[in-house]
C-alpha cells in the first residue's frame, strides 16, 4: 500500500501530531467521503511506501527517522502572494525547509510542485518565468524534479473567480513558459513536467511521465503497484494510492484548491479535530463499518 498524506488536506502542515500518533498506534481510520458510515481501516505494517504531499514540510520533519518506509515529499511552492494563498508560510522558509529535508532523504524522492499556473494581470506570464528562475536557482544542488500544472475550473476557482481573475492562456503563452520554464530547469540541472495536462508541453524540452509512476515505486519497494483510478481518462497514470486525509480541512485557504470548497466547513471541521483520535475528523461511531485495506 502507497499511503498519500495527503491529497485531501495538509496532513503535514496542520496534522502532523496526529499523523504520528496514528503511526506509533499502527493504523490510521479514514471515512469514506461519499458513505460516511463506511471507514477504510489503514494498517502501518501494509504501507509499503509514504507519500507526503504538503506545502510546509516543516513539521514532519523531526520525526522522519521514526518512519521505516521509503518516503517521497511533494512540496507545493508557488510564487503568490496572500492574496491567492492566505495562509501559506513564507516561501523563503518554505525552501529552507526543502534544501534541510534533503539532507535527511534522498534528492530523487523530493519532487518540488509549482501549480497551479495562472495568469492574470498580477500574475504575467513574465513574472511565473522569473519566479520559476529564482526557485530553481535557490534549490539548485537540493532538487532533481520540478512539476507544474495548470490551473482547472474546481468548485472553489469558481467560487473565487474574482480573487484569482485567471486569464485564458493561449498558444504563444504556452510557448513561452514551455520555453522558459524547459530551458530553466536545465540550467539548474533539473527536470521539468507537468502533472495530468493535455498540453504537457514535451515539444519544448518537458519530459513526459507521472507524479508517481510504477517504475519509480517499483524501484523504492521492489513491487508492482497498479495504476490508481484518478480523474478518468487516459493522461494520469499515477499509481494506486491510499489517502489519510479529509476534504474541507485545509486551513492554508488557497483561493485555487480543489479539495476545499467552503470555508465555513473549514473552521467547523478543524474543531472536531482530536489528536489521539484514529479519524483526522472526529471519533467512531458505535454504527460505522470498519474494513481493513490492503
Amino acid at each position: 500500500m502507497i499511503l498519500n498524506v495527503s491529497g485531501r488536506t495538509d496532513v503535514v502542515a496542520f496534522y502532523s501530531k496526529w499523523f504520528m500518533n496514528r503511526w506509533k498506534a499502527g493504523f490510521f481510520d479514514v471515512r469514506n467521503p461519499f458513505n460516511p458510515k463506511l471507514v477504510s481501516r489503514l494498517r502501518v505494517e501494509d504501507v509499503d511506501l509514504v507519500m507526503f504531499c504538503t506545502k510546509n514540510p516543516a513539521p514532519i520533519i523531526p520525526f522522519l527517522k521514526e518512519i521505516n518506509k521509503p518516503i517521497i515529499f511533494h512540496i507545493t511552492l508557488t510564487p503568490y502572494k496572500n492574496d491567492i494563498e492566505v495562509n501559506v508560510k513564507d516561501k523563503s522558509l518554505v525552501i529552507e525547509d526543502i534544501r534541510k529535508l534533503s539532507e535527511i532523504i534522498p534528492r530523487k524522492n523530493i519532487v518540488v510542485r509549482y501549480d497551479p499556473i495562472f495568469v492574470n494581470d498580477k500574475y504575467t506570464i513574465d513574472y511565473h518565468l522569473k519566479a520559476f528562475e529564482r526557485v530553481c536557482y535557490l534549490l539548485s544542488g537540493y532538487v532533481n524534479k520540478m512539476l507544474i500544472s495548470f490551473l482547472d475550473e474546481y468548485k472553489n476557482v469558481k467560487k473565487n473567480i474574482e480573487a484569482l481573475k485567471p486569464k485564458r492562456l493561449t498558444e504563444e503563452d504556452y510557448a513561452k513558459i514551455g520555453l522558459g520554464f524547459a530551458k530553466t530547469a536545465r540550467k539548474y540541472g533539473m527536470t521539468v513536467q507537468t502533472c495530468y495536462e493535455e498540453r504537457n508541453l514535451v515539444e519544448y524540452g518537458f519530459i513526459k511521465g507521472e507524479c508517481l509512476g510504477q517504475k519509480q515505486v517499483f524501484e523504492l519497494t521492489g513491487k508492482a503497484f497498479p495504476i490508481g483510478h484518478w480523474r478518468g481518462g487516459d493522461l494520469c497514470k499515477c499509481v494506486e494510492m491510499a489517502d489519510v486525509g479529509a476534504y474541507n480541512t485545509c486551513p492554508h485557504f488557497c483561493k485555487y484548491c480543489y479539495a476545499n470548497y467552503s470555508e465555513d466547513d473549514i473552521k467547523k471541521n478543524i474543531k472536531l479535530h482530536n489528536p489521539e483520535s484514529s479519524l483526522l475528523l472526529g471519533e467512531l461511531n458505535p454504527d460505522d463499518e470498519i474494513k481493513i485495506r490492503k
